[in-house]
């Protein structure tokens, strides 16, 4: 009995103080009221079906429905996301668990009923959705809209077709809702001695703190921990993932592309080639990583560098200890070249509980921001005092501050942007607290700790999302040639190319092999290329931002209010860069090679 005291428990929900919490009564009051709404909204939702058939008699009925679908969109995305972060907040309340079922379930049959307003549109010829924008002022607010959807003409299947897939959606997602499950909810992970001795709990949020750990064998056993969890359930992960996978595959056959990958690409008019410059420019500049990987080895002073050697800081007692109230000042700080406008938003989240700081029982693991149209942005954090949660914390206010302008300068057809743009915001505020901090720190080991966090973040961010993509491409690849996605395979494959983006001076432990099993990410069809992306293009804004100073300033607070009211290749060439050349991953590689060469010579 005297052992386990020593235990450190997370909090249960209920003892985390208030101000620590996020303030969701913000959309509904209460639960009740969140329940009048549903009822409401699905009663609401039966009235779609009056425009079937009535799109093509006028501008003025297209203009209705359109308005309609607007508000009927608005209402139930509130109803989600207050069910959705209700039920992260503690994934084991089956109360909430209930209420984000049933949200769901809404979603399905909002998508279901509105299934013919595509077809219906498309059925339209071009001239006369011409005449009708031409005719209508108001309607003139949907061209950008209605161009979009009529670039998807040769995707679209038939009413009839479209109202079975948005049916069938809740089913052909349930690979991913197993994932979380297991992942979250179910999965439970064994104690390990912390650096003084102490049993603590290893769960998602502490791994990369005891990865960070210098203690070599507290990383060594969390790394051991964590992956023998995953390996006893290894079949199961691989089936989750088999099935979304296939999903997105499904979907590409049906919708008559040739690819899941292009599918998911075209869908915010992305070509494919962005993808490929990434993965070619980012394989030409591995020996750039190897480098890193080298200069790792020979600071740890260590036989072998093995994967559980890659989190830990190179420079020992440099470790940059932040709390949460430090964190807000530094955010304030290192974000000011933005302005004021950004910086009063800033203050408004951290004032008006848009944060759920701390980890407790049953939450979410991780960090994200969320909300909707019509709703404060909200952030969610699994707080541990380091550097690693300030610059996370930096990034979701980078997605929060672009949702609320976002949202604030633009009407709700365009009142979100585009996956391809979402992480360029988040990305650009690091880059600027990590220009910040090199700039204001005197304590040398600070200033390498913080250069070595950057090529860390770098590592993670742009070299492993690469890494993830190839991965992601592959399995998708064999997928559709028929080939069974089991755990052998996933391992081998996954094995196989942190081998090549890790190089020959890492010792690629057998463990890794796993890693597939954790990743939430996999599970986003053809996400994660966008992290990479999304650093290059925030690498190319920020430099701007802190060497033109106030233009380049207009031009990056006007793309983080311009939603999705142009296509976002088009957008960011508008604040200034292009990613359909592989300039700015080049670029990106350019300020990594100045940072290790820095770093290099600082501990020569």
């Amino acid at each position: 009995m005297a052992n386990e005291t020593k235990v450190k428990q997370l909090p249960k929900r209920h003892e985390v103080p208030e101000d620590l919490t996020w303030r969701l009564e913000d959309i509904f009051a209460s639960d009740e009221e969140w329940e009048k709404e549903y009822q409401s909204v699905a009663n609401e939702i039966q009235k779609a079906e009056q425009f079937k058939g009535t799109l093509i008699e006028s501008a003025e009925r297209l203009l209705e429905a359109l308005q309609f679908q607007d508000k009927i969109s608005e209402r139930t995305g509130k109803l989600y996301v207050y069910a959705h972060m209700r039920y992260d907040q503690d994934t084991t309340n089956t109360f909430y668990q209930g209420l984000d079922d049933r949200a769901k379930y809404l979603y399905s049959q909002l998508s279901s009923a509105l299934s013919f307003m595509v077809p219906e549109i498309l059925s339209i010829p071009e001239e006369r959705l011409k005449q009708f924008i031409a005719q209508n002022e108001d309607l003139k607010l949907y061209e950008h809209a209605l161009e979009e959807i009529t670039r998807k003409r040769p995707h679209v299947l038939s009413a009839e077709q479209e109202e079975m897939l948005a049916e069938a959606s809740q089913a052909l997602n349930a690979s991913s809702q197993t994932f979380g499950m297991l992942n979250n909810a179910d999965l439970e992970f064994p104690t390990i001695k912390d650096e003084n001795g102490e049993e603590v709990q290893l769960s998602h949020g502490r791994f990369i703190q005891f990865m960070q750990s210098e203690d070599r064998r507290v990383r060594q056993d969390a790394f051991k921990a964590m992956y023998d969890t995953y390996g006893k359930f290894k079949n199961t992960f691989a089936s989750t993932l088999s099935g979304a996978v296939k999903k997105d595959n499904f979907y590409a056959k049906v919708r008559n592309y040739e690819s899941a990958r292009q599918a998911a690409l075209s869908e915010n008019n992305i070509p494919e080639k962005v993808y490929d410059n990434l993965v070619e420019t980012i394989n030409k500049h591995l020996p750039l990583l190897h480098r890193y990987i080298s200069l790792r080895k020979k600071v740890l002073g260590v036989d072998e560098l093995h994967m559980y050697d890659v989190y830990t800081p190179l420079v020992k007692e440099s470790k940059m200890k932040v709390t949460y109230e430090e964190a807000k000042e530094y955010l304030l700080k290192g974000l000011a070249p933005l302005g004021e406008e950004y910086i009063n938003i800033v203050k408004e989240g951290l004032e008006n509980r848009w944060v759920d700081v701390v980890e407790n029982v049953g939450k979410r693991s991780g960090a994200y921001s969320s909300g909707t149209y019509g709703t404060n942005p909200y952030i969610l954090m699994n707080w541990q005092d380091d550097m690693n949660n300030l610059f996370t914390l930096v990034h979701e206010f980078g997605h929060s501050v672009h949702s609320y302008l976002t949202r604030k300068y633009q009407p709700y057809t365009y009142g979100h942007y585009s996956i391809f743009v979402a992480e360029v915001a988040s990305t650009c505020n690091e880059n600027l607290l990590n220009d910040y901090l090199l700039k204001t720190v005197t304590n040398e080991k600070h200033r390498l700790y913080l250069l070595n966090h950057y090529l860390d973040d770098f590592r993670a961010t742009v070299f492993r999302q690469t890494m993830f993509a190839e991965f992601e491409q592959l399995i998708h690849e064999k997928a559709q040639r028929g080939e069974a996605l089991t755990a052998e395979l996933l391992t081998k494959e996954y094995y196989e190319l942190n081998k090549k983006y890790f190089g020959p001076d890492m010792v690629v432990d057998e463990e890794i092999g796993l890693e597939w099993a954790r990743i939430p990410h996999f599970y986003y069809n053809f996400y994660v290329y966008q992290y990479a992306t999304g650093f290059s293009a925030a690498t190319a804004l920020s430099k701007q931002i802190l060497e033109e100073g106030e233009p380049a300033v207009t031009r990056y607070i006007d793309f983080l209010k311009a939603g999705c009211s142009d296509y976002p290749i088009e957008v960011l060439k508008k604040a200034g860069v292009d990613m359909t050349t592989s300039q700015p991953i080049e670029e990106a590689c350019q300020v990594f090679e100045q940072r290790l060469n820095e770093l290099e010579s600082l501990l020569s």
